[in-house]
């Protein structure tokens, strides 16, 4: 019996031990996941982005991630392309420590979008060009400071969903600017398979598909715009059409 009570002991000892290690590994991941973010985010969008807070639990294999903002290229007037209040994570806490981190899944609730400029060329599209352009010049992205690890990461997500979006329009050359809903953005299996995908290739997918989303949806409502509605719908069915196609071919060429 006596033997039996020091076993359970030790047990129920290496199990405090064990958990309070996780949260104090939590503790400084957030940290560091929340450097990451804003030192790595940059270098890709080549805008600033910030984050308030980041929380992972190591435990639940959940995150947390509050107050996104993706700031606007500078010659654009508004300062933030897209904010995301709450972005919530599932993920498989033991890949954090792997070089393919699985993400289960990650749902966007509620982000606001600025489309400005023009249907054929706007701050969103800006942003692509932006993340695509400093994909090719470098092949990876790398960094002196604590997110240089990242850049090495590989990820999988399995289900991503961005929902109830807001789009403020601001086009150039038009006076007043409309709010708009876009439907819901869903994409599955991202990486899934082999060694995954980069952060760049992840944040060209969503980009893509938010992208298009936007203009497609600015594009149906370009009769609210005045008289050169023809003129800006059509531009909009043609870029639309552009960004599709560049996702088909970044998808077959397994980017």
């Amino acid at each position: 019996m006596k033997t039996k009570k020091i076993i359970s002991t030790v047990i129920l000892v290496v199990v405090a031990v064990v958990v309070v290690t996780l949260i104090v590994i939590g503790v400084f991941l957030d940290r560091i996941v929340k450097r990451a973010v804003e030192v790595y985010g940059p270098q890709m969008t080549q805008t600033s982005v910030t984050v308030d807070s980041v929380h992972l639990s190591l435990l639940t294999g959940s995150a947390k991630v509050k107050g996104l903002m993706v700031g606007n290229p500078k010659e654009y007037k508004s300062p933030e392309a897209i904010t995301a209040g709450t972005i919530a994570v599932g993920v498989d806490p033991l890949s954090v420590f792997s070089q393919k981190i699985v993400i289960h899944s990650i749902r966007l609730e509620s982000p606001e979008v600025t489309f400005e400029g023009g249907l054929a060329g706007n701050n969103l599209s800006q942003l692509l060009d932006n993340v695509n352009s400093s994909d090719k010049s470098s092949g990876t992205l790398s960094t002196n400071t604590v997110a240089q690890p990242a850049s090495a990461k590989k990820f999988e997500v399995d289900d991503l969903l961005i929902t109830g979006a807001k789009v403020e329009v601001l086009i150039t050359g038009v006076q007043g600017q409309q709010t708009i809903s876009l439907p819901d953005i869903h994409l599955t299996d991202l990486g899934k398979g082999g060694d995954g995908i980069t952060a760049t290739d992840l944040a060209t997918r969503v980009l893509n598909a938010l992208t298009s989303a936007t203009v497609e949806a600015v594009a149906q409502t370009a009769t609210n715009f005045g008289k050169n509605a023809a003129t800006l719908k059509q531009a909009g069915q043609d870029a639309g059409k552009q960004i599709l196609s560049n996702t088909v071919n970044g998808f077959l060429n397994g980017k």
